[in-house]
């Protein structure tokens, strides 16, 4: 985390990469620190995402060195790549748009034209120069690494490039106002990604659809096609997977599966996060924890809050 990266030879300090990635690196050491951040953020944001349910991603934290579930074609599986991918190209676009990369700057002007209420300004993400070099560097592996089934990086590829369709498709138009004391008389406008909580939300949709899938010559070459007769085509929106996950109930270091023993269960939900489903049919432990929370709050003229603080207790549940 406190490398530089001005120098080649730091490429050496990042553990994983195969040769093009390590080549890419050489060659274009600035945008590391991008990437870098793009990994830190995936790891954070996949966490934040599942938090409520029995995987919660936490296999992800031993990244590059992933687990039986994160490497053998599951569900998971799925969105990681999917996940990994999009936040690559999307911390890539936007270190254009700030300035950080000298290779690269803001986004071209849409070739929409602008509305009556507004003209095309500001610095909009660079998606097309985010999404040219994350796809260099997210699907390298896949392509030079000896490892794994052709079904298997088949699939990832498939599942990168669905993280980056999500990406561009969350492509929109921002704008700013100007005008005497706040109006909005003139706004500028530029065309911005969305965050990546909104973009692993998304593919949090497509991993819960995800289609089960095989690898099957078709014509002249082999296609990833459902497994189930009967469900339709895949498409490049679809995330896909090759085997069943595990229920990830109890611990199994083979399958990759961590249990939900002492993870916080709610109570009163009927979702995921629900004691009965998160724990399994296993049952709940109750306890009491005191916390410090901000209260009466009073606003005072001009410009600030001042709160006290309370202690209250509140019940916490966890899974036995």
């Amino acid at each position: 985390s406190g490398v530089a990266w001005n120098e080649s030879h730091h490429c050496r300090l990042l553990a994983g990469l195969v040769p093009d990635q390590f080549q890419m690196c050489r060659r274009n050491l600035e945008v590391m620190h991008s990437i870098v951040r793009a990994a830190r953020q995936t790891k954070s944001v996949c966490q934040k995402t599942f938090t409520d349910m029995r995987w919660n991603c936490s296999s992800i934290q031993r990244a590059p060195s992933f687990g039986p579930d994160l490497l053998k074609g599951t569900r998971e599986a799925a969105f990681a790549y999917a996940m990994a991918a999009a936040a690559v190209s999307h911390s890539i676009a936007q270190a254009c748009a700030s300035g950080e990369l000298p290779l690269c700057s803001c986004g071209s002007v849409p070739s929409e034209v602008p509305g009556p209420d507004f003209r095309w300004g500001g610095c909009g993400d660079n998606l097309s120069y985010g999404l040219q070099l994350g796809a260099a560097f997210a699907d390298s592996p896949l392509k030079s690494s000896k490892l794994g089934t052709q079904a298997l990086k088949a699939m990832n590829l498939h599942n990168n490039a669905v993280g980056r369709q999500v990406l561009s498709d969350s492509l929109d138009t921002k704008c700013k106002c100007h005008g005497v004391s706040g109006s909005c008389s003139v706004k500028t406008c530029w065309k911005g990604l969305a965050n990546l909580d909104e973009i692993a939300s998304d593919l949090k949709s497509k991993y819960l659809a995800a289609i089960k899938v095989t690898h099957r010559l078709i014509g002249p070459r082999k296609q990833l096609i459902p497994k189930e007769v009967e469900v339709r085509p895949v498409t490049e929106t679809d995330l896909v997977y090759l085997i069943n996950s595990p229920d990830y109930c109890t611990p199994s270091p083979h399958l990759g599966s961590l249990g939900t023993q002492d993870r916080q269960c709610n109570k009163t939900s009927l979702g995921s996060d629900s004691c009965n489903l998160m724990c399994c049919g296993r049952g709940y432990n109750t306890y009491t924890e005191e916390v410090e929370e901000r209260c009466h709050c009073k606003y005072h003229w001009c410009c600030y809050v001042v709160c006290k603080k309370c202690r209250q207790k509140v019940e916490r549940y966890v899974c036995k």
